[in-house]
Order: structure tokens, then sequence, then C-alpha cells
């Protein structure tokens, strides 16, 4: 199976991700568990992972982020055009 990746990346929410979490105080391991009350496992390493570009994220997790981190989804794709230049 042929893994799609833009300018490098597997997914182009990685850094606003990693912003908003941080800037809600939580680490990664906290985000997993506030996932994990919505029914949704995704382990801390995996958001490392994601954070850094290097695991794609579904829609359904990307719903699960702006959710827990009490966002919307606009934040998460903040400044996302610029992967496309």
């Amino acid at each position: 199976m042929k893994i799609n990746k833009i300018n490098g990346k597997s997914n182009i929410i990685g850094k606003n991700l990693k912003k908003y979490r941080e800037s809600k105080g939580l680490t990664q391991r906290e985000l997993s568990e506030k996932l994990e009350l919505l029914g949704l496992t995704i382990y801390h390493s995996d958001i490392h992972n994601m954070e850094h570009g290097r695991k794609t994220v579904r829609d359904y997790e990307v719903k699960a982020f702006a959710i827990a981190l009490k966002i919307s989804l606009e934040n998460l794709y903040e400044d996302t055009d610029e992967e496309y230049e």
C-alpha cells in the first residue's frame, strides 16, 4: 500500500495540534486520556507522531481532537495552506 505524503508529512494539522494541546496545558498522555473518555483510543506515542507529521490523522480523529481541546475544526486547519505551495 502506498502512503501519500505532502511535503514529506503524513498530515497537515500536526503543528496546530501541538500548539493547541500545549496552549491548554495538556501533555500528550493527558490528551490521550481525554480522547479515551470520548471512546477513541489514541496512544500518546501516536499523538507525538501526529504532531510531528509522521502519522496520518483520520477525519474522526480530527473531530475528536477538536472536541477534546474545545477548539474548532478551523483552528486545527489554520495556516495549513502553506503545505500546498
